[in-house]
């Protein structure tokens, strides 16, 4: 047991150290993306006064900025002298990238505990060793963004919860109401893919210990056990021995209780971690300003005046949930939909899933189909039925969640069947190892630059902007190399370019951003040469493929452009001549 607790030890410390090496050296050949200038500012702002209102404003929770953040605070006060967000973000960026590597590290070593606990030794060192080449989480892990962090947090979730049930309330309500309120604190979808998770893990609880649709004397198999599929499905719904809806709602009380306790103790953590200024909300103010004569407005007019409660962890909150029922237009498979889509996510994870995955997920399903059946799998096919309903469709990093636990579903599935070879079925040792290596070498083919990874079934890394934009592709961290581009083939001449994103150094030569959308009003190559002004154009591919409008200058531009063939390229930039 010992010796197999060093070769963990040294396994975990292989592939993070190999990962982490991966997104440091990615983060110094990578500009700005769009949420970061944000984040490094409206974390530095906190630091500095206490505030979290930017970041409540933008319906983004404060963990994570607040840990990418604290070292470039720390290295101002030691220094004397406060950085400029933008203007030293080349400075600052790195060490902000850096610190996110805590949240990595973190969700490699809870992938190997979850692994561990379903599959055995092996079941986590395969989650640990195909998360960490995984060239998706790689890309956004070399970032000082939410997303890793919201994985990391919800995979420890997961375990503390599932090893607490059937324990003392400590362990049971307390540690998972901890961890639930990180999840919210690291992004606000945690706390809805938090109890989806608890929800699935304490009902299979139940089901194990024949408690689920039962009534009370009766036997009934675990779920999530490899027997048969109709004796499973007979036994797990509780209908062939009769089971009321009276006594599941009787037995799942405990757990619903449980579920109330953690939801407090996590809105309780997040809301004073979080913290507040202790003044008005004048959208509050304007709302209650705004309603008809009567006695609601006679309320809550003084009521919004003098509330001073503002901001606080619900205003983020509520502005992503805002956000969702409001959505917006996606970019999928080389159409625009002005609204959301509802089969985006499912569709956008075929694109964006490595193909070694996808293999070993066939592999696990025509081999030992059995090995798969564990809570694991049941939070997946929930997260994945919830994505349906997700409208904000600008990166498969919502889903990443959903990836992760899949990843580790299929490590405790390869395991089970080594461990026990029902009728000699299992998936074979070596076309696991080719498999794993298989992401390893992938990773490094498309490094740095898994942020736009895409895989070889659609095309591979170099078309991917041709099925997805936003953070799928483009995120606007294409500028560092553009830049290259121009020195090396127009003399670091001034370039016009129609740029998505947030990076300030848009704002400095050589480059001269225009806009596509709103300054053309015919579209025509003459009006297009005198906006530009410069004899290349450089258009990220998010502008080009990942955003349409109504207006007849921008899609006569767009049109001609994607028609044309481009005198140079980037990884995000298609450079067009213009003489």
């Amino acid at each position: 047991m010992l010796r197999s607790r060093w070769i963990d030890g040294l396994w975990l410390l292989a592939f993070g150290l190999a990962s982490s090496a991966w997104c440091l050296t990615a983060a110094a050949e990578l500009g700005a993306t769009f949420d970061e200038p944000l984040y490094l500012n409206a974390g530095l702002t906190s630091w500095r006064t206490g505030s979290n209102k930017l970041l409540m404003s933008a319906g983004t929770m404060p963990l994570p900025v607040d840990v990418q953040t604290l070292p470039i605070y720390l290295w101002e006060r030691s220094r004397g002298q406060e950085f400029h967000a933008y203007r030293d973000i080349a400075t600052i960026l790195p060490v902000a990238r850096a610190a996110n590597l805590v949240f990595w590290w973190m969700l490699l070593i809870y992938a190997m505990r979850l692994g561990r606990t379903w599959g055995g030794t092996w079941g986590g060192r395969l989650a640990v060793g195909f998360i960490a080449c995984e060239p998706n989480f790689l890309g956004h892990a070399a970032l000082a963004t939410t997303d890793i962090a919201l994985v990391a947090t919800m995979l420890a979730l997961v375990y503390h919860f599932h090893h607490g049930q059937g324990m003392g309330w400590g362990r049971r309500v307390v540690v998972p109401g901890i961890f639930f309120g990180l999840a919210i604190l690291a992004k606000a979808s945690g706390l809805v893919f938090g109890v989806q998770a608890m929800l699935v893990l304490g009902l299979c609880h139940l089901a194990n210990n024949g408690a689920l649709f039962a009534p009370a004397g009766s036997r009934v198999a675990p779920c999530f056990q490899p027997v048969s599929v109709s004796s499973r499905w007979l036994n797990c719904t509780g209908w062939k021995h009769g089971a009321t809806l009276k006594h599941f709602w009787h037995v799942t009380f405990p757990l619903r209780k449980d579920l109330i306790w953690i939801g407090l103790i996590g809105f309780t953590f997040a809301f004073a971690y979080t913290g507040s200024d202790w003044g008005t909300e004048w959208t509050f103010i304007e709302w209650a300003n705004k309603l008809p004569e009567g006695m609601l407005r006679s309320t809550m007019v003084p009521l919004s005046e003098n509330l001073s409660i503002f901001p606080n962890a619900g205003e983020a909150l509520l502005q992503q949930v805002k956000h969702n029922l409001r959505g917006h237009g996606a970019y999928l498979l080389g159409e625009w939909h002005q609204k959301s889509y509802w089969a985006y996510f499912p569709i956008a994870l075929t694109v964006k899933t490595p193909v070694p995955v996808l293999a070993l997920l066939l592999a696990v399903v025509l081999i030992r189909p059995g090995s798969l059946r564990s809570p694991l799998a049941g939070i997946v096919l929930l997260l994945l039925a919830f994505s349906l309903n997700c409208k904000v469709q600008i990166g498969i990093r919502f889903m990443f969640t959903l990836m992760a636990l899949l990843n580790i579903a299929l490590a405790v599935a390869v395991a089970r069947s080594w461990n026990d070879p029902e009728g000699g079925r299992y998936v074979p040792r070596w076309f696991v190892g080719v498999l794993l290596a298989a992401m390893a070498a992938v990773s490094i083919w498309i490094w740095p630059h898994g942020i736009g990874f895409t895989n070889q079934l659609w095309g591979g890394t170099e078309d991917g902007y041709h099925h997805l934009s936003d953070s799928n592709y483009d995120w606007g961290q294409g500028l560092p190399e553009l830049k290259e581009w121009n020195r090396t083939h127009n003399g670091d001449a001034t370039l016009a370019i129609a740029y998505f994103g947030t990076d300030p150094a848009i704002l400095f030569a050589p480059f001269k951003p225009i806009s596509l959308h709103h300054a053309l009003v015919t579209g025509s190559p003459e009006e297009l040469r005198r906006l530009a002004g410069t004899r290349y154009l450089a258009v990220s591919t998010s502008v080009l493929y990942g955003n349409e409008s109504e207006r007849l200058g921008h899609m006569t531009a767009l049109v001609r452009l994607r028609s044309a063939r481009p005198a140079g390229r980037t990884q995000t930039f298609l450079i067009f001549d213009l003489d």
